[in-house]
């Protein structure tokens, strides 16, 4: 689990037959899970300047490919007893998203992003949402997407400064959202096909 909180800005060094390898202040072990961009990867390998993870084919699939190269956000998993700050994360991206406008303000910078319409119905005004690993809250929702106002702080201090109309990045939705989703398409489910199947289908999961 993560917080949406990045540490640290490290640097892609390569990547080939799917291990990414970074440089990086931060030290971990073997094993150890770390935040890439949004993605929870496994530390495979140690090095004297970094360490090196492995992207699944799953993960291939899901997430943007394109943006492992130089700069990428890292977080370490939390550890029992941290400060929670940011919200629950889990490291899962849901989809691709586009920002489609930027509109700079006197005290922050409007983001617009585009979303398949599926995952819309997980994305709350005022509520959470993962952007490339950094936590944020969604301003509004439209029909095609979100708005995020993003502070000075945030954009100094994340790849957001670098973005362009264009540029593609992970979400990771919600996670209560996506529960209550959950439990709401079951609860329609149950009207129309009953309890016995509903109980069919929790058990498989």
């Amino acid at each position: 689990m993560f917080t949406g909180l990045i540490r640290e800005m490290a640097e892609v060094v390569s990547y080939a037959d799917n291990r990414l390898r970074l440089r990086a202040k931060y030290r971990p072990k073997i094993g150890d899970s770390i935040a890439v961009n949004g993605v929870c990867l496994t530390v495979v390998e140690l090095l004297p300047d970094g360490f090196v993870v492995e992207l699944a084919d799953e993960t291939r699939k899901v997430i943007a490919m394109e943006n492992l190269k130089g700069k990428v956000h890292i977080e370490p998993a939390m550890k029992m007893g941290d400060r929670f700050e940011g919200h629950i994360v889990q490291g899962h991206v849901d989809t691709i998203g586009t920002i489609t406008r930027i509109v700079r303000r006197t005290n922050g910078t409007d983001f617009f992003i585009t979303v398949t319409p599926k995952y819309l119905a997980y994305i709350i005004p005022k509520g959470s949402i993962t952007i490339d690993g950094v936590s944020l809250t969604v301003n509004d929702v439209n029909d095609e997407g979100f708005r995020l106002t993003i502070i000075p702080h945030t954009m100094q201090n994340t790849l957001f400064g670098t973005y362009r109309t264009g540029s593609r990045v992970n979400v990771e939705t919600d996670l209560f959202a996506r529960y209550v989703a959950r439990i709401i398409s079951h609860q329609k489910a149950a009207q129309k096909s009953g309890w016995e199947d509903i109980e069919h289908m929790q058990a498989l999961y």
